[in-house]
């Protein structure tokens, strides 16, 4: 297709000067390789998940997910996978894209978001590189460039070969920008998570068994620094309903000991969860040693505070593990790695934040009514459920783009 002033004029002015010096991560795996590209900030989990489930989903692939140069890789979760790769996007110079194209030779592009970069984008169109835009959005489309050269902007989103917008201003604002809407896919926005944790159903049936009848609450990854305001909430829910448990994680396995001295020295009934038997009629708190067992208890709370959001040396844990396992969420201010997912679930009605041990206690007073943490665990689900939606459709069309180069040899 012809190709616009705009583009000219950018090029032009995107060459001028020299290029960057590039100095690639690490060198490029044999086999085929997806690159996604996440400029959004704060969603970069979601990224690393999708990435996660395309490895799996692939034999041999490996995925190379780009950031702005803006962006601070130490925010980035590692993945524990090595064939992941988290790397700076290069500057969008054409000698600069070149370089990185031709070395991270990429089988397929998954852009995410907006903030579209001209040179590359032609670049990888030139080599006949399939494109996908995922979990688009009008502020990913926003800046200058796209207000005053729209026709660039409707020139570079012709390449995509799918084009998913999570939101009805994302929607609209690329109709503005020209597309046909039938080139256009209204979607849920893309999340990180949602996967069941797994469980042994033997300690499932037993411990339901033991704990038949009675009000759960699970506090789950709690730092030393949080523990006192979860008690002090426990024994404010306990005035209202005696029978209620209290299930308690620490956020480190090695706090169970000295979390367990503080409790009996407030004169709480507890038990330690894999010690001999199984909290009886007057147990008020049971510790829970091993974090891998969290969706054992998320399955058996209907209500569950996510703990290392309190204090300041926390950063929240995933909510969604909570969610995909019929939940409710409760939560403090401090979640930085997790404020996307816990800002979708409480747009739907699927989480509270909450400040002190006053409002914990009161939010853990009204939801382990069953009606109160019902409503909110299926909201929970809904977006679990879309998210998840969205993440298999977009491994389907990679799978598919994949296999078709495949044949094509």
């Amino acid at each position: 297709m012809a190709r616009s002033f705009g583009l000219a004029a950018y090029r032009a002015f995107a060459g001028r000067g020299g290029a960057a010096p590039f100095s690639p991560i690490d060198h490029r795996s044999k086999g085929e390789m997806v690159w996604c590209h996440a400029p959004e900030p704060g969603n970069l989990l979601a990224i690393q998940d999708l990435a996660l489930r395309l490895c799996r989903s692939r034999p041999g692939l490996s995925v190379l997910i780009t950031i702005p140069k803006q962006a601070t890789p130490s925010d980035l979760p590692q993945s524990g996978n090595s064939k992941i790769l988290i790397d700076f996007a290069p500057e969008d110079h054409p000698t600069s894209t070149k370089l990185f194209l031709d070395h991270w030779q990429p089988d397929t592009c998954i852009w995410a978001w907006g903030r579209l970069m001209p040179n590359l984008i032609i670049e990888m169109a030139d080599r006949g590189c399939p494109m996908f835009l995922i979990d688009g959005d009008s502020d990913g489309f926003d800046g200058r460039r796209d207000r005053w050269l729209s026709d660039l902007t409707r020139g570079l989103l012709s390449h995509f070969s799918a084009i998913m917008v999570r939101s009805e201003a994302g929607f609209h604002r690329l109709v503005r920008l020209g597309l046909d809407r039938k080139n256009v896919e209204l979607t849920s926005a893309l999340l990180a998570g949602g996967q069941a944790l797994p469980c042994h159903e033997s300690d499932l049936a037993d411990l339901s068994c033991a704990l038949v009848g009675r009000p759960i609450w699970f506090a789950n990854q709690v730092l030393e620094g949080e523990l006192g305001t979860v008690l002090a909430a426990h024994r404010q829910s306990l005035r209202l309903s005696h029978r209620l448990l209290l299930i308690l994680q620490p956020a480190e396995a090695a706090l169970a000991n000295r979390f367990a001295a503080r409790m009996s020295d407030q004169d709480f009934r507890v038990h330690k969860w894999g010690d001999f038997g199984y909290p009886d009629a007057s147990t008020q708190i049971m510790i829970a040693g091993d974090p891998a067992e969290a969706g054992l208890f998320y399955r058996l709370a209907p209500v569950s505070f996510l703990g290392s959001s309190l204090v300041s040396e926390g950063s929240g844990c995933d909510p969604f593990e909570a969610a995909a396992l019929g939940s409710a969420v409760l939560y403090g201010p401090k979640i930085r790695r997790f404020l996307p997912s816990y800002t979708r679930l409480v747009a739907e009605g699927a989480a509270r934040i909450v400040n002190d041990a006053t409002t914990l206690g009161t939010a853990v007073s009204r939801l382990i009514a069953p009606d109160q943490a019902a409503t909110m665990a299926h909201a929970g689900w809904d977006v679990i459920s879309r998210g998840a939606a969205l993440t298999d459709k977009v491994i389907d069309l990679v799978q598919d783009t994949l296999d078709t180069r495949e044949r094509r040899g």
